[in-house]
């Protein structure tokens, strides 16, 4: 079981990367499961990113899918360090594509009556 805080090396350019404003983060685990390195390339070249890697266990802490709005995935608990009043960097985020996923769709057109 992997339990604590952990380092967690970021990708620039990358939905984690910009939502946390950093090059490397520390976040707490705990689980038992781990992303199977032995899949990493057929999954990455299906459009998967990795876009958070543990720098001394060389795990996968953060993935996210190519050209898509926002799909962020990871091994640890942001929940742990989410507060009402001062939300995750990657909950706010996803709330601010959220926003700006939906004000960025065409309204859908009115009927006429018959």
């Amino acid at each position: 079981m992997r339990l604590g805080s952990y380092e967690c090396a970021l990708t620039p350019g990358t939905h984690a990367a910009r939502a946390y404003r950093a090059k490397s983060i520390r976040e707490r685990h705990r689980h038992r499961y781990e992303f199977n390195n032995a899949y990493l390339d057929a999954l990455q070249a299906g459009g998967l990113v990795v876009s958070g890697i543990n720098p001394r266990r060389h795990l996968v802490e953060i993935i996210e899918l190519r050209n898509h709005p926002w799909f962020v995935a990871v091994q640890f608990h942001p929940e742990f360090r989410s507060k009402p009043n001062q939300a995750h960097p990657l909950f706010a985020a996803f709330i601010a594509a959220a926003i700006k996923e939906k004000s960025g769709r065409r309204k859908p057109k009115s009927r006429r009556k018959k």
